[in-house]
Order: structure tokens, then C-alpha cells, then sequence
């Protein structure tokens, strides 16, 4: 690699870092920086969360466990061999189960607050994340039409002729949103 070269990447991490971008390690790859990004907004995302969404996010995690449907079966079990006097013990709640039914009744409406606030929230998440796709999208769309307007530039410095000509000026004009989705509203199903 000649001096040159060497300069000038090093002049491009500088500006990078400056940027706020930590330059590419040796063992690195590019799309190692874009796993880092992820993982940063996830993280912002994860501290976001407010004290109950927290709790919430780990109760519903804890629920759909293998061991709490293990726990409950044998929960359900125990309490009714002892209030049908299987295990000759005194009944504390008789058929037909009326303490029970209120706990479980309790559970289910708490269990199902927590998965409502859990859901919300990956809502929230999931539309905050489609909206970063979307200007994403935008913005690789427009540098794509940049790309296409100089290619077309220098071939027509160069007087290149392609058969492309006619397809390529479709795709140089400036991409209308509002015109797309109305003919994505048109074209889809109606529910």
C-alpha cells in the first residue's frame, strides 16, 4: 500500500471518529459497525422503559416458561388431593373450589395487564424501529437515484449509449411517496 493511500485512510478514520463512528478494527468487518449501532439503539431502547415495563416484561417472560406450566400443574394438583380428601388432610377450600377459582381468576386478569403492558410496549418499539427502516429506506433510495444521475453523467460524457436509456429515466426522477402508497392502497387486497 503506498504512503498516498495510507494517508488517506488514515484521514478518513480521523474524520470518521470525528463523526462520532470508531473506525473499523483490524479483525472487523463493515457490517460489525452496523452491529454495534443496532445494539446501542437497543440498548437506548431497554433504558427507556419505565420501573413497570420492566416488571412487566419480566413477568410475561417468567409465564411462558415450561416450569410455570410445571408449577401450576402441580399447584392444581396438590390443592385439589387435599380439598377432596385424597390425602386425608382437612379441606380448607371444598369442591367445588371456590378459593381457588378466585386466585386463578386474579392471576389470569394480572398476567394478562402485564402481557397487554409487555405487547404495548414492543409495539411502540417495533413502530419506532419500522419508521428508522423507512428513513433509511428513503435515504439509500435517494443516494441510489445520486449514484444512477452521475453514471448517467459520465456516460454521457463518454458518449456510451445503453439500452437501458428509456428505464433509466424512469428511475433517475425523484421517488413520490405519497403517489407510491396510493398505488400500493390500490393494489392490495381490501380486508
Amino acid at each position: 500500500m503506498g504512503l498516498k493511500t495510507r494517508r488517506s485512510i488514515r484521514g478518513d478514520e480521523k474524520q470518521k471518529t470525528a463523526q462520532g463512528e470508531k473506525p473499523l478494527s483490524p479483525g472487523d468487518v463493515p457490517a460489525d459497525r452496523g452491529i454495534r449501532e443496532i445494539a446501542k439503539l437497543e440498548r437506548l431502547a431497554f433504558q427507556s422503559r419505565s420501573r413497570v415495563d420492566h416488571v412487566a416484561f419480566a413477568i410475561t417472560r417468567m409465564a411462558g416458561t415450561a416450569s410455570v406450566i410445571v408449577f401450576h400443574v402441580v399447584w392444581f394438583l396438590v390443592w385439589i388431593l387435599v380439598n377432596v380428601r385424597i390425602l386425608r388432610l382437612e379441606p380448607f377450600d371444598p369442591y367445588p373450589f371456590s378459593l381457588l377459582t378466585t386466585i386463578v381468576s386474579l392471576e389470569a386478569i394480572f398476567l394478562t395487564l402485564f402481557v397487554l403492558v409487555s405487547q404495548n410496549r414492543m409495539s411502540q418499539e417495533a413502530d419506532r424501529r419500522a419508521e428508522l427502516d423507512l428513513q433509511v429506506n428513503l435515504l439509500a433510495e435517494k443516494e441510489t437515484t445520486m449514484v444512477l444521475r452521475i453514471l448517467s453523467d459520465i456516460s454521457t460524457h463518454l458518449g456510451l449509449k445503453g439500452t437501458a436509456s428509456a428505464e433509466l429515466k424512469e428511475l433517475l426522477k425523484e421517488t413520490q411517496l405519497g403517489e407510491l402508497a396510493k398505488k400500493l392502497e390500490k393494489a392490495l387486497p381490501s380486508e
